[in-house]
């Protein structure tokens, strides 16, 4: 069984984010990178899977990204990803999901995997389309919100829980499959620092647009979603303090709800 991982780079969610000036993405500059939350989940069972089952030949793990993408490959490695494959080139930056689920699709197609695992979503932009676009291009079963796997023994079939409103749905599927992983699966085990360092002598190879197959014609069909303006949420009013006897205040906030708020 091949397993690959698909990993992406976000912003830290405690890192301070400013608009760019023409409004059309975020001011990168300085703002620190991790790998995304939910991708380290996928990560984790990956390398889990490659520790407890003798018929799992290789994890691979891919980023799509600029050359400071490879900081976030490299620690999917030193968790224990044994290579990496880096889509690296100025023509994936304007792409949106559905078209790096294709491009990702055109490169890993031919590679003999049985297995793809990702985060259900990003943390940046929150839409989740990448892993069942990615399913759809190869023509695969997609699981989302994956929180339980079971694979049968044969490695033919995982029975995968997701999670759904209120409760949580069991399906089985056949592979190869594409599972996205929800928070509740596992924790991704820290990184040593010797591990750190023996990633850096995994291989990993780099390929740009010209090494995918059919990339133009395969993506040039979608279209392509364009991000026209990003504004920061609205600043929040100052709260008010009520002053007075708690029974007093009690009568002025209910008055306020009702003549000012209007929520009551």
């Amino acid at each position: 069984m091949k397993v690959l991982v698909v990993v992406r780079q976000v912003p830290d969610s405690t890192t301070t984010i400013k608009i760019r000036l023409d409004g059309c993405d975020i001011e990168r500059t300085g703002v620190k990178m991790v790998v995304n939350p939910f991708d380290e989940f996928a990560i984790e069972l990956a390398v889990q899977l490659r520790e407890k089952r003798a018929d799992v030949s290789a994890v691979t793990a891919l980023i799509v990204g600029p050359a400071a993408a490879a900081e976030a490959l490299r620690t999917a490695l030193a968790v224990g990803a044994d290579d990496g494959v880096h889509l690296q080139d100025p023509a994936f930056d304007g792409f949106d999901e559905l078209q790096l689920a294709a491009a990702i699709a055109a490169v890993v197609r031919d590679g003999g995997y049985d297995l793809i695992l990702l985060g259900k979503q990003e943390i940046d932009l929150d839409s989740g389309q990448l892993g069942p676009a990615l399913a759809e291009c190869l023509d695969w079963p997609h699981v989302g919100a994956t929180v339980k796997a079971e694979f049968a023994a044969d490695g033919r079939s995982v029975t995968a829980g997701r999670r759904i409103e209120g409760a949580e749905e069991v399906v089985e599927v056949r592979l190869p499959a594409v599972l996205t992983i929800d928070k509740g699966l596992c924790e991704m085990r820290y990184p040593s620092l010797p591990n750190l360092m023996r990633a850096k002598k995994k291989p990993v190879r780099t390929l740009g647009a010209a090494d995918v197959p059919g990339l133009a014609a395969a993506t040039g069909a979608l279209g392509g979603t364009r991000m026209q303006d990003l504004q920061p949420p609205p600043e929040r009013p100052p709260g008010k303090i009520i002053p007075g006897e708690p029974e007093q205040a009690a009568r002025e906030l209910v008055r306020l709800l009702r003549e000012e708020a209007k929520v009551i």
